[in-house]
């Protein structure tokens, strides 16, 4: 069989590759990479087949791979031969190329996906120093702010008090209420079986005011007005607002952050707050209408043996919380990058980000606080 042979001349601005012997699948390894490596410096670049004896699908692909790369780069490239078979066959592998690349299949065993846990292990480590110093500039951003009150933005932070705060009040009220409810059912289900349905007060009391009042209303928050801060931030980064605010001498953090992070510093001890009153309501009506346990006696029940400190816990972790919840959207957002699929994909990343670090937290402060013994 003869070997296949290409031959470049790139000499005096003409550029011609000549081929000869049989560029068939079963011998292209012989010049596959010198293809890979042909280039030329000239316009123009003339291909001979003359000298062919043989041309199938395979050796029709080396050529037609290596004419796209070439025009690519600007490369116009002719044939010697005119409207034969084997240009033809050319021009019918050249219409089938892809016109992108395919993605090319991860490797699969144990090796990879041991460099895969240490890749991820990697990026959360870089995403913990990058978080940092995002925390590091906002509160470098807020101590400046505070000895210049000229530099505050009322405007801005009462907005975004009404948004996060205000307009948050329905939703947090049904859900407080809706948890009572089921506390108190469920209570009274299993209390009953004791015949100590009276502590279904005590149970509705210290769950909604120490913990799940103020956990169930960060979460919500950090669903609704996480994700907001992260989509409204990050839509601005792809439009490029961010940038045309710093070419102006404006600190994007101090504009944007800083309003975002205090507001809801302010409004979450609030809803927390709410939540409290309305999941003790809700529990109230369903113990009178289940256990006969009237509104008189679980207001003397919550007086005499729930401790104000089950709501100050509540109330410290508040801003906690909202400080979580705001840093960890903001920070997201400037995570952007030049599309609105990244800015979805943020999003979801900081809610369930959000979620996660403040149920974190609330462990931290459950153990803390039952190390103290309060």
């Amino acid at each position: 069989m003869s070997r296949p042979m290409l031959s470049l001349d790139d000499s005096d601005g003409m550029a011609t590759l000549r081929l000869s012997g049989r560029l068939v699948t079963d011998s292209l390894g012989v010049v596959e990479a010198d293809f890979a490596r042909a280039s030329v410096q000239a316009r123009v670049l003339h291909v001979d087949l003359s000298n062919l004896e043989a041309l199938d699908t395979g050796g029709a692909w080396l050529i037609a791979d290596l004419k796209a790369r070439l025009e690519k780069q600007g490369v116009q490239v002719e044939f010697t031969e005119k409207a034969t078979p084997r240009t033809d066959l050319i021009a019918t592998v050249a219409a089938a190329l892809p016109s992108e690349k395919g993605i090319e299949d991860l490797p699969r065993g144990i090796l990879p996906w041991i460099a895969g846990v240490g890749l991820k292990t990697a990026g959360v480590g870089q995403s913990i120093l990058s978080l940092l110093s995002f925390v590091g500039q906002t509160l470098a951003s807020l101590a400046t702010t505070v000895f210049r009150p000229r530099r505050w933005r009322t405007a801005a932070l009462v907005s975004q008090m009404e948004e996060t705060g205000l307009n948050a009040i329905p939703i947090v009220v049904l859900m407080s209420f809706l948890i009572g409810v089921v506390l108190s059912f469920q209570g009274a289900s299993q209390l009953r079986q004791f015949g100590a349905e009276v502590f279904v007060v005590d149970l509705i009391a210290i769950s909604i005011l120490r913990e799940l009042g103020i956990l169930l209303t960060a979460i919500i928050v950090a669903g609704r007005s996480g994700s907001a801060f992260t989509a409204s931030i990050g839509s601005m980064k792809v439009r490029e607002e961010l940038d045309a605010m710093r070419t102006l001498g404006l600190d994007p953090i101090e504009v944007l952050v800083l309003p975002r992070v205090i507001a809801l510093v302010i409004v979450l001890p609030i809803l927390g707050f709410i939540a409290n009153i309305s999941g003790l309501l809700g529990g109230a009506l369903m113990s009178w209408s289940q256990l006969n346990v009237s509104p008189g006696m679980f207001i003397t029940r919550l007086q005499e043996n729930t401790d104000v400190w089950h709501l100050a816990i509540g109330m410290i972790k508040a801003p906690v919380f909202a400080a979580i919840i705001a840093i960890v959207a903001c920070w997201q957002a400037m995570q952007v990058r030049g599309s609105a699929d990244s800015v979805g994909r943020h999003t979801t990343i900081s809610v369930v980000q959000s979620i996660f670090l403040v149920i974190a937290a609330d462990a931290l402060f459950s153990i803390f606080f039952a190390e103290i013994g309060v």
